[in-house]
Order: structure tokens, then sequence, then C-alpha cells
């Protein structure tokens, strides 16, 4: 029996260690307006309406205030479906037995996929002015697009820390 503290792994590795993350990220579609901005925006379109309305209606065209309704109920629409989208996220976790991309959408349905780290590498498709248009994940034959709903800047970023992530987890192998 071994007393005291018990001696490292022989190779060095931690088996601990083995399904720890070596990258995780979570990546939500950028929505620029919150709720406050919503109500601002709403309450704004609709004053300018009301007002338009109001002085279209003395005017003797009063057809035009229905156009304008129609027109606040299908901004209202386009905004909160917008919203309830913002909702959806990817998850991306590289250890070193696996790559998982969750992606989870705005209605809580979580569509997963997982790939081992030795065989997959990311591809990319760039264009000169607008940056990286695309970053898939290829494990043998299967393709999956990675950060969708990101910027060009922000889809660069993440491209590179799994690229760092990638490799060190090759690395160790």
């Amino acid at each position: 029996m071994a007393s005291g503290n018990l001696p490292a792994h022989p190779d060095g590795l931690d088996p601990d260690a083995i399904d720890r993350p070596v990258f995780s990220a979570t990546i939500r579609p950028h929505r620029s307006l919150g709720r406050t901005g919503f109500r601002i925006v709403m309450i704004g379109c609709c004053l300018v309406s009301l007002v338009t309305s109001i002085w279209c209606i003395r005017m003797g065209f009063w057809p035009v205030a229905g156009f304008f309704g129609i027109d606040m109920l299908a901004l209202y629409a386009a905004l909160t479906v917008s919203a309830r989208r913002g909702r959806s996220f990817e998850e991306v976790m590289i250890s070193q037995i696996e790559v998982l991309l969750a992606r989870v959408s705005h209605r809580g349905e979580r569509r997963e996929w997982r790939f081992n780290p030795l065989w997959t590498k990311l591809a990319r498709v760039e264009d000169e002015e607008y940056g990286l248009q695309r970053l898939t994940l290829v494990s043998r034959r299967e393709e999956v697009i990675v950060a969708r709903d990101a910027s060009p800047d922000e889809r660069a970023r993440i491209a590179n820390g799994l690229d760092r992530a990638l490799a060190a987890v090759k690395k160790g192998y």
C-alpha cells in the first residue's frame, strides 16, 4: 500500500482532465434592440403615425390612417420575431476526446453534433472586402456551419480560438 501523496501519472497526464474543455464558447446572434429600445421605437413610430393620420383624416384622406395602422402592426410583428430569434444560440466545446457543437433554436429545440478532434478541421470562406463569410467544422464526410449568426469579425475571433484549441488537442497526441 502506498502512503502519503500518490505519484503523478507515468505519462504526465491527468486522467481527470481528459474531458475538461480546452475551448468553450457560447455564440449568440447580435441584436442591437433591447426591450427599452423596442418600446422607444414603437412609441416613436406610433406617435409619428398618429400625428400624420390625424392630419390626413382632417385633410379628407381617411384611408391613409388605416394603412398607417397596418404598418404599425407589421413593424410590431417584425420586431417581435427578431427579438424572439435573438434567444437562439450555439455552444462550441472542444476537449481532448470530442468536439461538441450544440445549436439551440429560439423555441428551445437543441441539436448536437459530436466529432473526434483528431479528424476535425476548420474550413473558411473569406471575402477580401467583407471578411470571414463562412466557418465550417469538417470531420470525415460531415460539415456543420459554426457561428452562422455572428458578424465576420466575431466569426474570425471564434475561428482563431477554434484553431488554437484544435492544434493544442492534436499536439497532445
